[in-house]
C-alpha cells in the first residue's frame, strides 16, 4: 500500500500502539499501525540511523533469545 492515500475514519490507541482505521478497496474496515504511515510519530532510531542500519541491537538480541528457545 506504499504511496497510496486513504480516507482516515478513526485513530485509536490499542495495545500501546496508535492505529489508523480506513476502508480498503473492497470497502472492508482495515487498520494499520500509525507509525507505519506518515501520520505517526517518526521513529527516533530510524531518524538517527538514516538508512545505515537495518536492525536495532535490542531486536537482534531478542531474535537470538527466540532462536535459543526454539532449539531447547
Amino acid at each position: 500500500m506504499r504511496g497510496r492515500e486513504f480516507d482516515l475514519l478513526d485513530f485509536r490507541q490499542s495495545w500501546g500502539e496508535d492505529w489508523l482505521y480506513f476502508r480498503d478497496d473492497t470497502g472492508r474496515l482495515t487498520s494499520v499501525r500509525a507509525r507505519w504511515t506518515d501520520a505517526g510519530e517518526p521513529d527516533p532510531f530510524q531518524q538517527i540511523a538514516a538508512g545505515r542500519c537495518a536492525f536495532r541491537a535490542a531486536d537482534l538480541l531478542r531474535l537470538v533469545d527466540l532462536m535459543r528457545e526454539m532449539n531447547t
